[in-house]
């Protein structure tokens, strides 16, 4: 006689324990499609301006489209007296609908071409601010010394490929655009993750995955390490 009242109770623990890892292969399946979804369209966007960016230096490639003007804007009497109240006359003044998004403060400090020693106290360069305005496709960037009358204004009007581009390195985009580009790295993280997880319980060949994964670490690493000419 075969005692079954002993096998049961084992077979329910196994059965149990293929039934949980049924269920979270078939979440981490669900979930790894919706993180896709989400950022597929971001993701085509990023994966063409990242082409575009390798290798606009070796194939001599050029933004087209792309115009720049250069202007000094005088200021009025008296110049604000800081970097807010600059914000706020820069916006009236070049007629812009929202504030700066990048506003950045340069400490004055020594000039680089004194010599030292040259001077008991050294040539001093005074406080700089910058000011960018606008977003991907036009661009106004503003810079002022303090003290100067007027400021330098540098206008750029960008067609499809620089607007791509400035949309990819997050030029002169606002908060929003940058946490909304910090959800599709977590979905990239995400989808890394998920995909070697449904991968590793769903595929028997462990040894060719992990030495294929292995070989793809170690080129990464062995690029990133290779010297720069």
């Amino acid at each position: 006689m075969v005692d079954t009242t002993a096998r049961a109770p084992a077979q329910s623990r196994a059965s149990l324990r293929v039934n949980r890892r049924l269920t979270f292969v078939r979440w981490v399946r669900k979930t790894h499609g919706w993180f896709g979804l989400w950022g597929a369209l971001l993701g085509l966007m990023m994966g063409t301006s990242g082409v575009w960016l390798n290798h606009r230096a070796v194939l001599k490639l050029e933004l087209p489209a792309q115009t720049q003007m250069n202007a000094q804007l005088a200021l009025p009497d008296p110049p604000p007296a800081t970097s807010a109240d600059m914000a706020a006359w820069l916006q009236t003044a070049l007629k812009m609908d929202r504030p700066p998004n990048n506003t950045r403060v340069e400490k004055g400090r020594p000039v680089p071409w004194a010599e030292k020693g040259a001077h008991d106290k050294p040539l001093m360069q005074p406080e700089r601010w910058f000011f960018v305005f606008g977003g991907p496709n036009h661009l106004v960037q503003v810079e002022y010394f303090a003290g100067n009358r007027s400021a330098s204004v540098r206008t750029t009007s960008n067609g499809f490929f620089a607007t791509l581009t400035n949309l990819h390195k997050g030029v002169g985009m606002p908060i929003p655009w940058i946490l909304l580009i910090d959800t599709l790295a977590g979905s990239l993280i995400f989808l890394s993750l998920s995909g070697l997880i449904l991968w590793w319980e769903t595929n028997r060949r462990r040894r060719l995955g992990i030495a294929i994964f292995g070989l793809s670490v170690a080129a990464t690493v062995g690029l990133a390490l290779w010297p720069m000419q």
